[in-house]
């Protein structure tokens, strides 16, 4: 019996055969004409530089300890690959969200559930100056102004499955206006123009539409929902969105009109700005108008403690941005949790009210909750924010690699949701790692400890569920 034979038949044994050392071959294999850099193939860097990311635990997933960690790999090889050399992360970049594309799709034919395209940005703690676009600025995981680089990313979503398939490196002003520091960082000409966050993340939605990714809305926190140009551009590329508002959001109860005041008196300049005839309200006072009836209580979805119920309010309504002659027609929508929190979110959507029902809103909405997981795990088990790296070229090929290697783990967890439907990020990595650098034995022992952990979690699952049903 090979080698081959012999492995197959012991994954179907144990009943997982999706793991194999293959797999991650096969799968870097359909990346490898992205590769090239005039007539070398860098295939096999790539491969191992996935490898070291998977093998590398957080804050350690750099080409030191991937030389360390990944057998017959080379510091400087590493370097040249994500340093200098030119092959195509684009190409990269735009098979990885076609394949996550097609891979959700499938999943909608099973679930039943629309795919929502996700924006949202993200930091990564650095030291220095010289890492391109590192500033002093706002970094969401510490909650603070710190030095940091800032990235924009793109993500799809159908049910519990998520995965980044597209980022833009936010570059500060006093980047943009420095020719000298992005020469030093070898920034391209045509990239050092400062754009907005709003702005980067509708270039990766154009993006998305032309390489022909599929997806139902596009959803995002409230940077992106207050930004009225983002939602402008939405409306114009008919486009459906749910986008997150702040609770000091102005709106309209009723559609405004506009007008310029009529000079009153002979005195003072005359105005020259419009007026609406209808005052704003802002969304926390609008909350707080609200009768309890008006709130209407859903199961948005199932999670591990049971389902996710909360109290949905719907309104039409309508905002302006104080400089347009005509207002826009949104549809507000409210959530509230049912704990003693009663934690309430805000969103804004150019959906009509009667479009979609209180739960299919309350949906939309909720899944943003996977996007950010989508950044907790790749950062913490895939290496996302633990380069050390100055050039543009490099934070833009450790990214692809990145994005691969999530690919890569999704496709696992999809690939065995009927076996092991609780399959995490870092089991599917750590059985990966076992089966790459170790023996059949360790695997199996792996796969039984995780076999019987996800039996006593199934258990208090169903305890959930049940004690949801009894009430």
């Amino acid at each position: 019996m090979s080698k081959i034979q012999s492995e197959k038949k012991f994954f179907q044994k144990c009943g997982c055969a999706t793991f194999s050392t293959r797999c991650i071959k096969d799968f870097v294999s359909s990346f490898n004409s992205f590769f090239w850099s005039h007539r070398f193939n860098n295939s096999r860097i790539a491969l191992q530089y996935i490898k070291g990311l998977l093998v590398c635990e957080r804050g350690k997933a750099n080409m030191e300890r991937m030389e360390e960690e990944v057998p017959e790999s080379e510091y400087r090889a590493y370097q040249q690959f994500i340093s200098n050399s030119r092959w195509d992360y684009l190409g990269v970049n735009r098979k990885v969200a076609l394949d996550t594309s097609y891979l959700l799709a499938k999943h909608k034919r099973r679930s039943g559930c629309p795919t929502g395209f996700i924006i949202d940005e993200s930091a990564h703690l650095k030291k220095g100056e010289h890492s391109v676009g590192v500033a002093r600025q706002y970094a969401g995981i510490v909650a603070k102004i710190t030095n940091c680089q800032v990235g924009v990313y793109s993500s799809l979503v159908n049910d519990r499955y998520a995965t980044l398939i597209g980022q833009r490196l936010f570059l500060p002003n006093k980047w943009a206006e420095n020719a000298s520091r992005c020469d030093k960082a070898d920034v391209p000409k045509d990239s050092r123009k400062y754009k907005t966050k709003p702005q980067l993340a509708l270039e990766l939605i154009d993006e998305a539409i032309a390489n022909g990714v599929k997806f139902d809305w596009i959803g995002g926190d409230g940077l992106y929902g207050h930004n009225f140009e983002l939602g402008k551009g939405l409306d114009e590329r008919n486009q459906f969105f749910v986008l997150d508002v702040h609770k000091d959001e102005l709106i309209y109860l009723q559609k405004p009109e506009f007008s310029v005041p009529a000079r009153s008196g002979k005195r003072g300049r005359p105005a020259n700005s419009l007026k609406s005839n209808v005052p704003p309200i802002n969304l926390e006072k609008y909350m707080r108008s609200l009768q309890a009836s008006s709130l209407k209580e859903v199961s948005v979805r199932k999670t591990t403690k049971g389902w996710l119920k909360l109290k949905v309010h719907l309104a039409k309504v309508w905002i302006w941005d104080r400089e347009e002659k005509e207002p826009r027609e949104r549809c507000l929508v409210i959530t509230q949790t049912l704990d003693e929190k009663g934690d309430i979110k805000f969103s804004l959507s150019n959906g009509r009210m009667e479009q979609y029902s209180h739960q299919q809103y309350a949906y939309f909405q909720s899944q943003r909750y996977w996007v950010e997981r989508c950044f907790e795990d790749a950062k913490n088990e895939l290496g996302l924010s633990d380069y050390q790296v100055r050039k543009w070229i490099s934070w833009q090929h450790h990214h692809a690699l990145v994005m691969m290697a999530c690919l890569f783990i999704m496709k696992l967890k999809i690939d065995q949701k009927i076996d092991y439907p609780l399959l995490s990020v870092r089991d599917a990595r750590i059985l990966m790692i076992v089966k790459i650098f170790g023996s059949e034995d360790d695997f199996k022992r792996r796969l039984d400890q995780m076999t019987v952990r996800h039996q006593k979690r199934q258990a208090n699952i169903d305890r959930h569920y049940r004690d949801e049903q009894k009430t």
